[in-house]
């Protein structure tokens, strides 16, 4: 089963080169483009099974054996987020397609899109199973220049503006990656994570602590935490449709998987608890209350994004497994529902030409479909009963109420507050854009929504609605996962020969 492990990453790769030579070939593309991403969503769900029944499956690259080499490692962390992630981005590339002016208008032409799109989610599956920080590093770098061309697509002026302020934001924080990971190999002479996790125990308390706030520093900025999120709301609205929903949905994601991975493998014993649980308290406040102030549906959706990250980083600071499994349940589930809205919101504005609130109204009556499309995934997000965020948010306020003492209590708190201010903001666009009386323009025909975009929206709906039935055995996935981050032995023994120190 090792030789499913670059798969993910290879698959990608290739269809990239293949659209990007059969550029005149929009069908072709298209069809390249989607037997790449379903032959990624098996190879996913085989190496999770695989990840699940006997641990984690490793593949040394080139042959070169660990801590030489280029090492990637599927444990079931990393094949949980390969599985969703492929997952998305089919749907995304289904519904792209179906939207059509966002692949064969001048605005984005296909020779661009499909290419830039495959690596992208080359990059993404590349940072999940990186086995060491400078590939984890290169994972990184993929997915953010083909993330340059994809924000900027189409080449218009608020693009442009917007697109500068990301590219300079990801620019910084990659130097500041670079950086920790010099710093970490000159400390430590490795990259290697299984290793490192040895090595790093043995450095001076103060070493290790800057190591540690380097890193955390540089994926907090690709993750969207407080202060260092201002850039996320400017940036994802102006992007087209289906490139604001991937991004919502994986980009900052990657970044809590990277803070996860190494807080949980190199840095475990809470060192910056304190710090990490402030810094969730008030992403997660303060994320929620820009939503609240927002007038349209796509910066208010981009603030939800912010605020809720909050949780997971909260479920990491209590570095409990309790936390952890909570961290990671919510990571899947809020890629699939953010996405889901973003994609909702291209529907919005697909059919009413915008997601200005104070623009539009009736959609209830005039696209019924759209409304229920909207209504679903909104109210798993603010953790209605009985759906997956629900139950998400759940296992992590129990996790803070166990863990004890005056911080985790008022995160409690704070992550209560958010869910009931998340359950406003979706009430509110509700009740303005979708049953208040219409306001679209009298000269604007009723509009029949592409099938395509329906459906893969449809299907995103459906499979967050999956994980509420299926929350049981997807919640056991996820403990046991935690549990084999808190021990780390699981994935040092599966990476590392016996005698490498």
């Amino acid at each position: 089963m090792s030789a499913l492990v670059p798969l993910p990453v290879v698959v990608p790769l290739l269809g990239a080169a293949l659209t990007l030579l059969l550029s005149g070939r929009p069908r072709l593309q298209r069809s390249i483009s989607v037997l790449c991403l379903s032959s990624v969503l098996v190879v996913a769900a085989v190496l999770l099974v695989q990840a699940y029944r006997f641990g984690p499956v490793v593949v040394q690259v080139g042959g070169w054996p660990a801590p030489v080499g280029i090492v990637l490692v599927a444990d079931q962390l990393a094949a949980l987020m390969v599985l969703v992630s492929s997952a998305v981005t089919l749907c995304v590339l289904l519904y792209s397609i179906g939207q059509g002016r966002g692949e064969t208008g001048e605005t984005a032409p296909v020779s661009i899109f499909h290419p830039t799109y495959l690596v992208l989610t080359a990059g993404v599956t590349n940072a999940f199973l990186a086995g060491d920080l400078f590939n984890l590093f290169v994972g990184f770098e993929i997915l953010l220049a083909a993330s340059f061309v994809l924000i900027t697509l189409g080449g218009t002026e608020v693009r442009l503006r917007t697109g500068s302020t990301y590219v300079v934001v990801s620019i910084l924080s990659s130097l500041l990656f670079l950086s920790a990971v010099g710093l970490v190999y000159a400390a430590t002479g490795t990259l290697n994570m299984a290793q490192l996790a040895g090595r790093l125990d043995a450095l001076p308390s103060g070493v290790r602590l800057t190591l540690q706030l380097t890193l955390l520093l540089a994926f907090g900025i690709k993750a969207a935490v407080f202060p260092l999120s201002a850039w996320l709301p400017d940036s994802y609205p102006t992007a087209p449709a289906p490139v604001t929903a991937v991004f919502a949905g994986l980009l900052t994601k990657v970044g809590v998987y990277a803070i996860i991975r190494t807080e949980t493998l190199l840095f475990p014993g809470g060192q910056v608890a304190t710090l990490l649980m402030v810094v969730a308290g008030l992403t997660m406040v303060v994320g929620i209350l820009g939503a609240v102030a927002q007038s349209d549906l796509k910066r208010l959706l981009s603030f939800t994004l912010v605020s809720h990250i909050g949780y997971m980083i909260f479920g990491v600071a209590l570095s409990s497994v309790a936390g952890l499994s909570g961290a990671i349940f919510y990571v899947v589930h809020h890629i699939t529902i953010q996405t889901t809205l973003f994609l909702v919101a291209g529907l919005v504005e697909e059919r009413a030409g915008s997601t200005d609130l104070r623009r539009i109204g009736g959609l209830a009556r005039i696209a019924p479909m759209l409304g229920v499309l909207f209504f679903v995934p909104a109210m798993n997000l603010a953790g209605i009963p009985p759906f997956s965020g629900f139950l998400g948010k759940l296992g992590l306020l129990q996790a803070g109420v166990a863990a004890g003492g005056t911080l985790p209590a008022v995160l409690v708190a704070a992550g209560t507050l958010t869910s009931l201010l998340t359950l406003y903001a979706a009430s509110r666009v509700w009740n303005i854009a979708f049953w208040r009386a219409p306001r679209l323009a009298t000269t604007t025909p009723p509009a029949r929504l592409p099938g395509m975009m329906v459906g893969a929206t449809t299907a995103l709906v459906a499979l967050g609605v999956l994980f509420t039935l299926a929350a049981g055995p997807l919640f056991q996935v996820t403990a046991d996962a935690a549990t084999d981050l808190r021990e780390r032995t699981p994935y040092v023994r599966a990476v590392l020969p016996r005698d490498v120190p």
